[in-house]
């Protein structure tokens, strides 16, 4: 059942033992709910033989009880099914995050970005609802339901199939309809994915798109997503509701069988008035919260899409390795590697060379030369298919990513900066580093004097990505967290690429102190940015 659970809902340990919790949570609670119905059922009988007076007291400690119990379990099931459920999906959403931080790049390079994003909050979100306000519940209300009809089985077999039959013909409707729901849910969910990657493009690219006017044009497209979207909406609410409401409908005729049948017993002498009394009760008790299950069925059956785009992630071979890395020195070795991406075309085929610590060693080429490649192999961002590379004489492959990174410092042409302060964005190079060590490495690389001129100085907010800075700022905040963390391997891809004359001086120059005594991989495309390198290979 614990099995069953987590895979179906894409549960933790922890968090499957909270749902069958709160199944018996809801059980329990709908279980004391009945218990006003046989009090009632009571009640009347001793009314109408006149004996009432004498157990008034008794009705009046079974009512307080039925209400401390309707108390207890209706606070249980609050409990049980709402607080483990937001647990439960913090959970769930730090487990994705840490699998994505385990992940491959090769893995984002498949994967769209908002895809992603998608994943965590928005399919976290449905599951999470789902958790709270139907998983338990409709679990529970079958369980309970069952234990009802079985103890009408034992007052009056005819009776109870006349009040039962609707049940199981109601609940198969709605189980038909869960391939008609994924496949709604399934392309709702493409085009929310479509839309939510709109959106973010025209967003990013709204300086480009206003400059070129081509805002109308993008946002026609994008409008049209939109009304695509929401007629995907209405047709996955629709292809749910047809099942839901034709099955509710059913329900309704439990009613009058139970009448029709009641009232032919009745009439034959073959069944007592308080018995069809109860079944009348009951009835009436039944067949309301089974429309609420029905619903519940329905938004279950629609879950499979998310927990499958869930499970995909989780299904995902992690990059490990061991925690202890002791190389000898930090010689960077490709020995006959090879790499190419899933769609089988080749990026680097039996690449040999050595890059030697205290030596710069720059790589030469056109885009798309597999340049970048070599680095990233080298940091094990991505693991060769052929061959080997050693850092300092131990295959990368045989350490854990993170370790492994440690002996690195990487300045990318692309900055990536954070909506935070300059000494906050340079200490991310050295999590806990001093005011002291992030205003030295802040000063090598060439920051301090226009850190200075900034409103606020060190503690000056630099906006989303480092919006309020030049590109030539941006690179030496980047050069500033290498200097920072002060590895022993410094890859350098395309670091002065976009920089104008000034900038790409100031830059090289804080580069040349960062350098020292390092093993040092460049990556340009220009021979003049590598004049002073110790080999080049191309």
């Amino acid at each position: 059942m614990m099995k069953l659970l987590k895979n179906k809902f894409a549960l933790s340990d922890q968090g499957a033992r909270d749902m069958l919790t709160a199944i018996f949570a809801v059980v329990a609670a709908n279980l004391a709910l009945m218990h006003p119905v046989g009090l009632l059922y009571r009640f009347t009988g001793d009314f109408l033989e006149v004996t009432f007076t004498s157990h008034k007291l008794l009705y009046f400690a079974e009512i307080l009880v039925c209400l401390l119990l309707i108390g207890f379990t209706s606070i249980w099931q609050y409990n049980a099914t709402y607080f483990a459920t937001y647990i439960e999906s913090g959970t769930r959403r730090i487990t994705l995050a840490e699998k994505l931080r385990k992940l491959p790049l090769s893995f984002f390079a498949k994967r769209d970005l908002a895809d992603l994003t998608g994943t965590i909050m928005g399919d976290a979100e449905v599951l999470e609802h789902a958790g709270s306000h139907q998983i338990p519940q409709y679990y529970g209300s079958i369980v309970s339901t069952v234990i009802v009809c079985v103890s009408l089985f034992f007052m009056d077999p005819r009776m109870a199939v006349a009040a039962v039959w609707p049940i199981p013909i109601a609940l198969v409707i709605v189980l038909t309809s869960k391939k008609v729901q994924n496949l709604f849910t399934k392309k709702m969910t493409e085009t929310k994915v479509k839309l939510n990657e709109g959106v973010q493009e025209f967003i990013e690219a709204s300086r480009d798109l206003k400059s070129n006017n081509a805002q109308e044009k993008y946002l026609s497209g994008l409008f049209d997503t939109i009304n695509l979207y929401e007629k995907r909406q209405i047709f996955s609410e629709l292809g749910a509701a047809i099942f839901v409401v034709s099955s509710q409908l059913l329900l309704k005729f439990g009613i009058a069988t139970v009448a029709l049948t009641g009232s032919i017993l009745l009439a034959k002498g073959e069944l007592a008035l308080m018995q069809f009394f109860c079944f009348l009760l009951v009835a009436s008790r039944l067949y309301e919260p089974m429309s609420a299950t029905l619903i519940n069925l329905a938004a279950i059956n629609s879950l499979q899409i998310n927990v499958d785009r869930m499970n995909t992630i989780n299904a995902c071979k992690e990059q490990t390795g061991t925690e202890t890395f002791q190389p000898n020195g930090y010689d960077i070795v490709f020995d006959h590697a090879g790499f190419s991406y899933e769609d089988g075309k080749t990026v680097l085929s039996d690449v040999s060379f050595t890059a030697k610590q205290g030596e710069v060693t720059a790589l030469v080429g056109p885009s798309g030369g597999g340049k970048t490649t070599v680095s990233r192999l080298a940091a094990r961002f991505w693991d060769t298919d052929k061959g080997r590379v050693t850092l300092g004489g131990v295959d990368v492959k045989t350490v854990d990513p993170e370790t492994l990174l440690s002996a690195f410092s990487i300045v990318f042409q692309e900055v990536t900066l954070f909506n935070n302060t300059v000494m906050e964005n340079i200490r991310v190079g050295k999590k806990d580093a001093t005011d002291e060590e992030v205003l030295a490495a802040a000063k090598l690389a060439n920051c301090d004097e226009f850190v200075r001129n900034l409103p606020e100085g060190y503690q000056t907010n630099i906006g989303e990505n480092g919006s309020e800075l030049s590109g030539g700022e941006r690179q030496r905040i980047s050069i500033a967290r290498a200097f920072l963390k002060d590895a022993p391997v410094i890859l350098l891809d395309e670091a002065t690429a976009s920089l104008d004359a000034e900038n790409e001086t100031q830059v090289q120059t804080a580069l040349s102190r960062l350098i020292q005594n390092k093993t040092v991989l460049v990556i340009a495309h220009r021979l003049r940015t590598v004049m002073g390198a110790d080999q080049v290979w191309s």
